[in-house]
């Protein structure tokens, strides 16, 4: 499916590597201006070379998740600069460590959920206005399969997953009266860093590579895409529907 993305800004979490990397080269391929943040300058670096070299252009921020006023001020700067943000992809967050919840030292628990919960809470509430003045702004929260599998030894990364994606669902529910569409993602296991230290002993070339999930994820932010609060499986290629109890 070809999508045009001319004129659009895209803003990209975790965009130095993996899926993140990808999924903006694939947004600026389809003609977004990419806004890519990361904590390494290099991978931002290598992105940005990339993404000249098929033609597009982006925005480098380098930051950490961590610093929440950072995220608070990306807000402003993008309205000062383009006065809107067409789309966002939430796709930066860290494992934590495999081990008995009993096992986690609550400097790693506190982070994990720092990162990948609290972080996604500030950007979304620093983004959404400008999400609201495009003519059809899109979000992608990224999660995980173990959100909903409750996988043995996954606790701190599982809960943090599944907090992304009821933030995900309850933002989707406030905003449906408007133009604004906001679906969770689930990629499946997939060739990247923390899937590679989160299962040590897989092989990596059985796994799909990151620039193939990309692929999937770009026609979800398409002014075509119209479904809002649900959940994308990319392996299967098809939504899901929350069961919402009355």
């Amino acid at each position: 499916m070809n999508v045009n993305l001319k004129d659009r800004i895209a803003l990209v979490t975790g965009a130095s590597r993996g899926i993140g990397y990808f999924t903006a080269l694939e947004l600026a391929k389809a003609g977004a201006h990419v806004i890519a943040c990361a904590r390494t300058v290099g991978g931002l670096e290598e992105l940005d070379d990339a993404i000249k070299a098929v033609g597009g252009s982006a925005t480098l921020v380098p930051f950490d998740l961590t610093d929440m006023g950072a995220i608070d001020r990306l807000g402003g700067s993008i309205f000062e600069r383009w006065g809107k943000l067409d789309i966002l992809v939430a796709n930066a967050g860290i494992l934590g460590v495999i081990s008995p919840i009993g096992h986690v030292e609550a400097k790693v628990f506190e982070r994990v959920m720092n990162i990948n919960v609290n972080a996604t809470w500030r950007l979304i509430r620093s983004v959404e206005p400008l999400l609201l003045r495009s003519d059809a702004g899109r979000a992608l929260i990224l999660s995980s399969g173990v959100a909903h599998s409750c996988r043995p030894f996954w606790g701190p990364y599982a809960a943090s997953k599944a907090a992304v994606e009821v933030l995900a669902r309850t933002w989707a529910a406030e905003t449906q009266r408007t133009p604004l569409r906001i679906l969770s993602v689930n990629p499946g296991a997939t060739r990247t860093a923390m899937r590679a230290q989160a299962v040590p002993g897989e092989d990596p070339t059985a796994l799909p590579h990151p620039s193939e999930v990309a692929k999937s994820l770009v026609p979800l932010v398409s002014s075509e895409m119209t479904e809002t609060g649900k959940l994308y499986l990319v392996r299967k290629q098809k939504m899901v529907d929350y069961r919402m109890p009355e």
